[in-house]
């Protein structure tokens, strides 16, 4: 046999021989890692899945912001959560992955002629409610719902029979716009062919909803107070009033079904006052703090990656 054919059978012979100890080694690493019969490995237990419930509360909602501040300082990142009204406003933001301070800056900046346009062609509400659409829409850069970060829903109330939605996809200014659209005060949206009002009205604290979507743990937020004895003059505080009326008892049962109850004390500030942000902002973080070491009795802080 000539030589070229000797090296070539010599390289075939050890390419082969090396070919069957990498699948003999990988075979006896695969075995030794592999769990005795009758065994099962032990991965590390999952965490709980952790859900947010923001509640409406209209200026009051802005103490949502601190809340989350203090949650994401002390590590704690919502896998999901739901919101009613303001709390539906503040929650898209998240959502979407601003960080607290982030949907505080936005909140700071918008001015009342971003969201309140004035409305004289359909007597249903003051406002249209297109505006504050179109300013979620814009800071989302037209995301969708069902593309957002962190899954989401806000809560509306179909008109015509009193029925609770949650809204998880489709557009996302639209859905924050019905969760808002308070009954004489916003046009009703139009969503799906449906007319849709204020989810306050039957979800004023969505426990429920968030844990529907999967949350192991609730931490919901109530930024309600009790109704106030000086309402003010306008048609406007006369609205609000008779919501938080008709919200409180419903707020107080829903917010008995979540594991760790968040209430920021915002009862110095009526729920027209948007001049009083940081005040507000301020107050929730400062009960969001309070809240800490109760939640970590229950609930460990995770690391994040990014």
């Amino acid at each position: 046999m000539s030589a070229p054919s000797m090296e070539r059978r010599a390289a075939l012979a050890s390419g082969l021989g090396a070919a069957s100890w990498w699948i003999t080694g990988a075979a006896r690493a695969e075995s030794a890692a592999a769990p005795a019969p009758g065994r099962s490995r032990n991965p590390a237990p999952a965490q709980p899945r952790l859900g947010l419930a923001l509640g409406g509360g209209s200026a009051r909602g802005l103490a949502h912001i601190g809340v989350l501040k203090a949650l994401d300082e002390a590590g704690y990142r919502a896998d999901m959560l739901a919101g009613t009204s303001a709390g539906a406003l503040v929650g898209v933001f998240y959502a979407a992955g601003f960080s607290p301070w982030q949907i505080e800056e936005v909140a700071l900046k918008v001015r009342d002629i971003d969201v309140a346009d004035l409305n004289s062609a359909n007597k249903r509400g003051m406002f249209a409610g297109e505006a504050l659409q179109r300013l979620v829409n814009e800071q989302l850069r037209q995301q969708a719902i069902e593309r957002l970060r962190i899954p989401f829903c806000a809560m509306a109330t179909q008109l015509s029979n009193g029925e609770a939605n949650a809204l998880r996809s489709g557009d996302a200014g639209l859905a924050v716009r019905a969760s808002c659209a308070i009954p004489g005060v916003f046009v009703p949206a139009l969503v799906n062919g449906r007319e849709m009002v204020d989810g306050g009205l039957v979800s004023p604290l969505p426990v429920r909803p968030v844990r529907a979507m999967g949350a192991d743990f609730v931490i919901a937020i109530d930024v309600g107070v009790p109704p106030k004895n000086d309402i003010g003059a306008g048609l406007y505080e006369v609205i609000l009033q008779s919501f938080e009326i008709m919200g409180r008892a419903l707020s107080q049962l829903e917010g008995q079904q979540a594991d760790l109850l968040i209430r920021p004390d915002t009862s110095r500030y009526s729920s027209t006052d948007f001049n009083a942000r940081k005040e507000m902002i301020q107050a929730g973080y400062e009960a969001g703090r309070r809240a800490l070491p109760e939640l970590a009795r229950h609930l460990p802080p995770r690391v994040r990656n990014g």
